[in-house]
């Protein structure tokens, strides 16, 4: 794909900026996280191929952002939500879809209850709000290592885009590290019986260390705090029951979205009884919880969404396949990092059904400058990964086409090392999503300016 033109795109881009900000409704799929050679809207797709509205077709690993685990637009989900729609899809009393999604739910996660919502942040705000009731407790800690949780204040005031949030919430939020249980402990010894709960995701690749997860349970119930695990993006891939199936843990809350539906907009959060109820109607001594109560949870296109994709899990090979395609993919990717002599500048990590990658400078140091470039020539090659994360429908061809780009990808990377990437992208470099601010003019080649 050496002649690709982008021209519907960047009009569109223009119209799009100056009608949103960001110009789209998820920060991570921004222009900023992209060269400039790069498709700006992707009018559709199918299996693991995308089509942009200038008519490049790509093989994408991006999965919108690993929401996407069965492939675009797979037939089993797109004919339970047709169906369930053309009956209607949102009514003044619930719908019985709402109870068949939540019995199909927990059988495969063992949760005792759960509520469904349409994105994570939602869920794991709802978990934080349970602990925060249940303890009676104000301050929350998440894990440092693990770089998103939520849109909400208590989230996103600690980061570098916290402008807007309160001094007092952000003062109520703390950080330990993963796989250091020293961390943890260290701050319910220096919040003596004021944490409500310790949230993390499972897992961002490798597995926990000398039991990690179970002696950070076992912290956390000693002081008197919730155990919640944020299964956002190991939720449908580590284990059909998540990575706490996997990992044999049982926390008292946990997080799940993106690959619940396949795409579709649905979310959960589930849990133990006894800290779920206090959103519910049964009788208890604690002040009632005003949890997700949102017009659109119960939908019923989503949720038979869900349910279509939980029952291909349960049938199919899907985690199986997951793991064997991105195993596939590391091979290949490595053995082209080592063809290239570049094991001190590219590197794959991850869990072979969530891979990402990291591009070093010459010094060794991450870059966005050296990132962009491997974009753009991956983009050049017909593929689009901003993640290399597979879905079921990613064939053995696929990825044999991705390695291929991968090589001439990387050949590039190499000459850039001695010359620059500045002689080999087009354009301005990608940038970090969470940064306090944007640089004057950074953007405007993005319009023709």
């Amino acid at each position: 794909m050496s002649h690709q033109s982008f021209s519907r795109s960047k009009t569109l881009q223009a119209r799009a900026h100056h009608l949103i900000p960001a110009g789209c409704h998820t920060y991570a799929k921004g222009l900023d996280q992209y060269p400039v050679l790069a498709p700006g809207f992707i009018a559709r797709g199918h299996g693991s191929h995308v089509w942009d509205v200038d008519g490049n077709e790509f093989i994408e690993y991006g999965m919108g952002n690993r929401a996407v685990t069965l492939g675009h637009a797979f037939p089993a989900v797109v004919d339970a939500v047709q169906k369930e729609v053309a009956k209607g899809c949102n009514f003044t009393r619930p719908s019985p879809m709402e109870v068949e999604c939540a019995e199909r739910f927990l059988s495969l996660i063992g949760a005792e209850m759960v509520k469904f919502c349409k994105d994570g942040s939602d869920a794991t705000s709802g978990a934080i709000k349970l602990a925060r009731a249940h303890t009676g407790r104000d301050h929350v800690a998440y894990c440092s290592d693990h770089p998103f949780f939520s849109v909400d204040d208590w989230f996103i005031g600690t980061t570098a885009m916290g402008a807007g949030v309160p001094q007092a919430t952000k003062d109520l939020t703390l950080t330990f590290r993963y796989d250091d249980l020293d961390s943890a402990a260290a701050l319910f010894d220096r919040y003596p019986g004021k944490i409500a709960a310790i949230i993390l995701e499972p897992s961002r690749g490798a597995d926990p260390k000398d039991g990690f997860l179970h002696r950070l349970k076992e912290l956390c119930h000693r002081n008197g705090a919730l155990f919640v695990l944020d299964e956002m993006i190991t939720g449908f891939r580590w284990a059909n029951g998540g990575a706490q199936a996997l990992y044999g843990i049982e926390p008292d809350l946990s997080t799940f979205g993106k690959a619940l539906g396949n795409g579709f907009s649905v979310s959960a959060l589930c849990g133990k009884r006894e800290f779920m109820r206090l959103g519910g109607f049964q009788h208890h001594d604690k002040p009632r919880v005003f949890l997700l109560s949102t017009t659109h949870g119960g939908e019923t296109g989503p949720l038979a969404a869900a349910v279509a994709t939980i029952e291909t899990y349960q049938d199919q090979p899907v985690i199986e396949t997951l793991h064997r395609l991105g195993a596939s993919l590391r091979e290949g990717f490595e053995q082209a990092i080592r063809g290239h002599g570049l094991r001190d500048h590219v590197s794959v990590h991850g869990r072979d059904c969530c891979l990402v990658f990291a591009t070093l400078d010459r010094d060794r140091k991450p870059s966005q400058g050296y990132r962009s470039l491997f974009l753009q020539e991956m983009i050049r090659g017909g593929v689009i990964c901003p993640s290399l994360a597979v879905c079921y429908s990613h064939s053995a061809h696929d990825i044999e086409q991705t390695v291929e780009a991968v090589d001439a990808s990387l050949a590039v990377y190499a000459r850039a090392l001695d010359d620059g990437f500045e002689k080999h992208l087009c354009g301005r470099p990608s940038q970090i999503v969470q940064r306090s601010f944007n640089l004057p003019g950074a953007f405007d080649e993005d319009f023709g300016a």
